[in-house]
């Protein structure tokens, strides 16, 4: 630690289609969603996180709520260097002389253009990175669960997000065949708010579909402890009277299966593609599932049947990557050979 080690700070910084994370001192000191809010006439930020999310579906023309990330990807770059910079400074709200200057490590996906990697790079300087490094997510997630990533043993990891899911077999510190598909929390979100125009002519909003997805969302239509059916309100299509319909978890895995299949294929290619030792280790390990799309009622059952290989969900499976990064950052010079 040098002199002026106090005047670096050290961030860990997952930063996702649906929440961002940052780490900091082996701290979670954010946890929020990936949204914002901005004065349309002044372009000055009015909130950030949790606050902007409750104002999304809800503004008036002055102001307006922008998901940065899509698909795993910044779609807007000001916003995302905006939140950033909003977020960065939640952590830092004490006044002080100095302002330090920031080491971040934060994760992008593995499917990633280099266009989409220069505008995270780009967006984490410009909100005041100085030392910025990036990870892939499947190994970020990997080493949160805490699997040796250098060991010669293979392993896989399943990172289901909110814009992507990340399919990775990993050995000796590398990523050996991935896959990353746009099919992941916010297409499962699209689904289920399509499935209850279609089939109930009821309208919803993100948030409303959001929640259905978490009280009774499910992976399979025959569940041993079923949740309570969701009450959904909302304007009839037709009328624009006022309805209340309950939502079934069956209903819901039925929506869903077209999006889950996808991700079943996917993961097929990426096994398809395994060198056979690997595959063998894979088999005798089992599969690793992080990602807020893990705890989707039923999924690791159902991937476990129709792949015949077993499916472990990783604890706090939310926060694993963010894990993984904060790991990455603290030993920066051991992992060097994972970072862009």
């Amino acid at each position: 630690m040098g002199l002026f080690s106090f005047l670096t700070q050290e961030l860990a910084i997952d930063l996702g289609t649906a929440n961002t994370i940052i780490i900091h001192n082996d701290k979670i000191v954010v946890d929020e969603p990936s949204i914002v809010a901005i004065d349309q006439k002044s372009g000055k930020l009015i909130a950030i996180g949790e606050r902007a999310r409750q104002m999304h579906g809800k503004t008036h023309e002055n102001i307006k709520t922008i998901r940065p990330l899509r698909d795993g990807v910044i779609a807007d770059f000001n916003a995302a260097e905006q939140m950033i910079r909003g977020m960065i400074k939640i952590i830092n709200s004490k006044p002080s002389i100095f302002s330090p200057s920031l080491k971040m490590v934060v994760c992008i996906p593995s499917g990633s253009t280099e266009v989409e990697v220069r505008a995270v790079r780009d967006s984490s300087e410009h909100a005041g990175g100085r030392d910025v490094f990036l990870i892939f997510e499947p190994m970020a997630a990997s080493i949160g669960i805490g699997i040796d990533v250098e060991s010669p043993e293979g392993s896989m990891i399943i990172d289901i997000g909110g814009g992507t899911t990340e399919i990775a077999v990993i050995a000796l510190g590398g990523i050996v065949c991935n896959k990353s598909i746009r099919v992941a929390g916010d297409g499962f979100t699209a689904d289920i708010q399509s499935y209850m125009r279609h089939q109930h002519s009821i309208k919803i909003g993100d948030r409303t579909a959001e929640e259905i997805k978490i009280n009774v969302g499910s992976a399979l239509a025959d569940l041993d402890n079923p949740p309570q059916d969701y009450i959904v309100r909302g304007p009839n299509l037709m009328t624009a009277m006022p309805v209340e319909i309950p939502v079934s978890y069956q209903e819901i895995a039925h929506c869903l299966d077209k999006s889950i299949s996808k991700i079943e294929s996917a993961i097929l290619n990426v096994l398809e593609q395994t060198p056979p030792e690997l595959y063998a280790d894979i088999v005798n390990r089992g599969i690793n599932l992080a990602g807020g799309g893990a705890l989707l009622r039923g999924l690791s059952k159902r991937l476990t049947d129709k792949i015949n290989i077993p499916f472990h969900i990783a604890e706090d499976p939310l926060h694993a990557v963010a894990r993984g990064t904060a790991i990455a950052l603290k030993n920066v010079d051991k992992f060097s050979f994972l970072m862009r």
